[in-house]
């Protein structure tokens, strides 16, 4: 930070009140690089600016050219200010969640005749279900629901048809569609599974013992092997679900752990006395371990479509903020089980942290060493952000382009891009010609923030074509091409003047371009496939006999993409086209597909 700027930011200091409130860190361009809160914003603010700072909050500090507040009526007011703005600024030092995960439900619906199935958007508003979960993953909650369909003949179509059904025949349905069900059978078997799924298998234990025991006298074993497995899955789950708990709690229990400028967070899930699930994440702090944490948790709980209804969290939380902002009951107990259950999630947390910071000593000292080999080359002290380009295309046609962006040789997957080339582009040079006049004179017309470097899949006539483009708009963007052998492999480097340098000379280097490399090019592939599925879809629909415009788009809206219709039963397929064209229709579906993997092994 220069003095200039050091003496601005003192006199802004000291006017500064002891009030609540929210902080927002600008850039030199002005732009919102932070957003914080705190009790007191005076003492807050000036923390940043007068101690020992490393890591993110060192980084941060550095780019901090001026700031700005809002003081709040109260503590709690500030927090629900600075979600507020993270969501409008999405500022670039706010804790970012690696992924938009949702965790899966099984939901048991309370229809006349109910269904179960696995779901990950839930609806805390609708009453017409009952949730149990979250799972840990996709596949235990689907075993589950495997197991309860088995047992239990519930409705499996999602709309009653007007015959039987092939889960009718199998006796895993008891014929919703024909006949009425004396409610007192279905009442009697949705009790038993919420028993199940609340962690009493008893019931469903018995039932497949008596089925077991049956199928073997009668001598058939395959039946009775498939009933021991189903049992034997059952008493693993169980096993590991199991906490030492005096009752049946439920609640989410959040802890973390911190050093060395990381924080490791750890949820664990109890339902009814059982861990249903965990999640845990690791990322740099900015601000203080429990302000970061507590801004991860709540963003965590928004993206994640959940809601606790109780928090068992870490002492080092403030209880209050907490309880305040998500309206439900927070404890932090000092002794007893849940006490050893918060020490249990904080002792993960430590784990995870300490095994991330050996690969962070194994790994950046080859990528620091990368950025090093690549400032010298361009003769540099700015190569942080690399913006990468790639195209695909299916023989001149479904032309598309991606662009992947890394900060310091590590993905920002938020900053990639996706771009449909028109269609009178016919060639490599054309397509990438247009993508990067269409990315940079939007860089330029936005005066959005450009790269440092912009990495091309390829020799000297693509850097030239890049340079041709950047001159067109205007702009100095530092340009290199990973050129390619006899073999396709990368063998060195070609600068903006065209001039070579084999890669071979920065091994480190070399590693990390061949990453970018990968990305990019994995990035146009998928959307490639993604841009050509549709289009081989709606050509098939067009060829099937039988289906006209309504039918397609009542098949494109119940199923959306061609593997889903090709996993599509004929139950499934006979509720939008009726059986008999749902039979013809799978059958025209199989023979189309079976050809074309044939004409693609032969090209």
């Amino acid at each position: 930070m220069d003095q200039e700027t050091k003496e601005f930011i003192k006199k802004k200091l000291s006017l500064v009140p002891e009030l609540p409130g929210s902080y927002q860190m600008k850039d030199k361009d002005g732009v919102i690089i932070y957003v914080g809160k705190a009790k007191n914003l005076h003492r807050r603010v000036s923390s940043y600016f007068t101690r020992t700072v490393t890591g993110k909050t060192a980084m941060l500090v550095a780019d901090i050219k001026d700031f700005d507040y809002i003081v709040t009526s109260s503590e709690l007011e500030s927090l629900i200010l600075e979600i507020t703005l993270i969501k409008k600024y999405d500022p670039k030092y706010n804790i970012l969640l690696r992924d938009d995960k949702t965790y899966p439900y099984i939901e048991l619906t309370t229809e006349k005749y109910p269904r179960v199935r696995v779901i990950r958007n839930v609806n805390r508003k609708k009453k017409t279900t009952h949730m149990f979960g979250p799972y840990p993953n996709v596949t235990s909650a689907r075993q589950t629901v495997e197991i309860i369909n088995r047992i239990y003949p519930l409705r499996k179509c999602e709309t009653l048809q007007k015959d039987v059904c092939l889960y009718y025949h199998l006796g895993e349905c008891l014929g919703y569609c024909k006949k009425n069900i004396d409610p007192a059978e279905i009442k009697q078997m949705t009790s038993e599974i919420t028993s199940f799924l609340k962690g009493d298998a008893s019931i469903v234990t018995n039932k497949l013992k008596a089925e077991m025991e049956q199928a073997s006298a009668s001598l058939n074993f395959e039946k009775a092997l498939e009933l021991k497995n189903m049992l034997d899955s059952i008493h693993v789950t169980l096993r590991h679900q199991k906490i030492d708990l005096n009752r049946k709690y439920n609640f989410d229990l959040l802890s973390f752990y911190s050093d060395n400028g990381l924080v490791a967070v750890e949820c664990f899930f109890i339902r009814e006395g059982l861990l249903f699930g965990q999640h845990h994440d690791l990322f740099s702090l900015v601000s203080t371990p429990e302000e970061d944490v507590t801004e991860y948790f709540i963003k965590f709980y928004a993206k994640s479509s959940m809601s606790p209804k109780m928090l068992v969290v870490d002492s080092k939380l403030d209880q209050k903020l907490l309880s305040d902002y998500f309206g439900v009951k927070v404890s932090s107990p000092s002794r007893g089980n849940i006490k050893k259950l918060i020490d249990l999630a904080r002792e993960n947390a430590k784990i995870n942290l300490k095994n991330k910071e050996e690969e962070i000593k194994k790994s950046d000292s080859s990528r620091y060493r990368a950025i090093a080999s690549l400032k010298k080359i361009l003769h540099t002290d700015k190569v942080s952000r690399i913006e990468s380009f790639d195209n695909s295309h299916l023989f001149g046609t479904f032309y598309v382009a991606g662009m992947v962006t890394f900060v310091d040789f590590l993905p920002h997957r938020n900053d990639y891009r996706k771009f449909r080339i028109s269609s009178s582009v016919k060639d490599d040079l054309g397509a990438m010609r247009e993508v990067l006049y269409r990315r940079y004179y939007h860089v330029m017309m936005e005066e959005e923030k450009g790269p440092d470097l912009i990495v091309l899949d390829g020799g000297e006539t693509q850097v030239s074509v890049a340079n041709e483009v950047l001159a067109s708009l205007n702009l100095k963007i530092p340009v290199i091409g990973l050129k390619k052998n006899d073999k396709h492999r990368t063998e060195s480097l070609v600068l903006q003047d065209l001039t070579e340098i084999p890669i071979k000379e920065h091994p480190d280097l070399f590693v990390y371009l061949g990453r970018i490399q990968e990305e990019v090019h994995r990035f146009a592939i998928t959307y490639h496939r993604n841009i050509k599925s549709k289009g081989t879809l709606s050509s098939l629909l067009d060829m099937a006999p039988g289906i006209g415009e309504v039918r397609k788009k009542q098949l494109l809206r119940k199923f959306g993409s061609l593997k889903k219709m090709k996993e599509a039963s004929l139950e499934e397929l006979g509720e939008v086209l009726g059986p008999t064209l749902a039979v013809q229709f799978q059958e025209f579906l199989s023979h189309q597909l079976e050809t074309q993997e044939r004409r693609e092994e032969n090209e």
